[in-house]
């Protein structure tokens, strides 16, 4: 078999599909995994202290997440939910809005088992000092749950990542629609994917050496 690259280096056109659709997934992911972050704490706060009911419904919420495929979630976010409630986004925004909500269910679990491993003699220790549960909270467990559960949080993000070409589907110009367009005009399906493959994992590079250079500037790579 003939590999026939150059048909797809020779137009600047395929060249700039590429580099728009690696930035918008680069993007998306970033801001989802950032946002998805924030709700992960939210309700793994809420899960750790027990608050009545809410408690219950962050559960229920983070096993709903976990265990329905992202495409459904997608598609019940881009078409569902605005024919429910008649708004018209466009469709970054909504497949924005489902990577959020996906992985906060995910990161979400991670937190809460990390917030629930602090060892319990640095508790009774700090509540025999008096210290508040808020102080506790703030100056022991989160520091110590991120610093124990930072290797495992970042694993998942950059898997999480490597699932958002589903985000084409709903028509999100991103790394994998490029190829898909550029596959449907060239016809050169195993060049496409060899190159769609290695940009991937470029990505996932530069998030990963990203996230190493943020875990050292934050806790100057600290092990409890």
């Amino acid at each position: 078999m003939e590999l026939r690259f150059f048909e797809l280096y020779r137009s600047s056109e395929y060249i700039y599909l590429l580099l728009e659709g690696a930035a918008v997934s680069f993007s998306i992911t970033a801001v989802a995994g950032f946002l998805g972050f924030l709700f992960a704490f939210f309700l793994a706060g809420l899960r750790y202290f027990e608050v009545p009911i809410a408690r219950s419904v962050a559960a229920i919420y983070v096993d709903f997440i976990r265990n329905t495929p992202l495409i459904v979630q997608l598609f019940f976010i881009a078409f569902g939910l605005p024919l429910l409630f008649g708004y018209v986004w466009p469709f970054w925004c909504h497949a924005l809005l489902a990577l959020s909500i996906n992985f906060s269910g995910y990161f979400a679990e991670i937190l809460r088992s990390g917030f629930s491993s602090t060892h319990k003699g640095q508790l009774e220790a700090a509540a025999a000092l008096n210290l508040s549960q808020a102080t506790i909270f703030k100056s022991l467990i989160v520091p110590q749950t991120l610093i124990k559960m930072y290797p495992s949080l970042s694993s998942q993000f950059i898997f999480l990542f490597l699932t958002t070409g589903i985000i084409s589907e709903i028509g999100v110009v991103d790394l994998t629609h490029a190829g898909l367009f550029i596959d449907s005009r060239t016809f050169r399906s195993f060049e496409v994917f060899i190159i769609l493959t290695v940009m991937y994992g470029l990505i996932a590079l530069t998030f990963k050496t990203i996230l190493q250079v943020i875990f050292q500037r934050t806790f100057g790579g600290r092990v409890v």
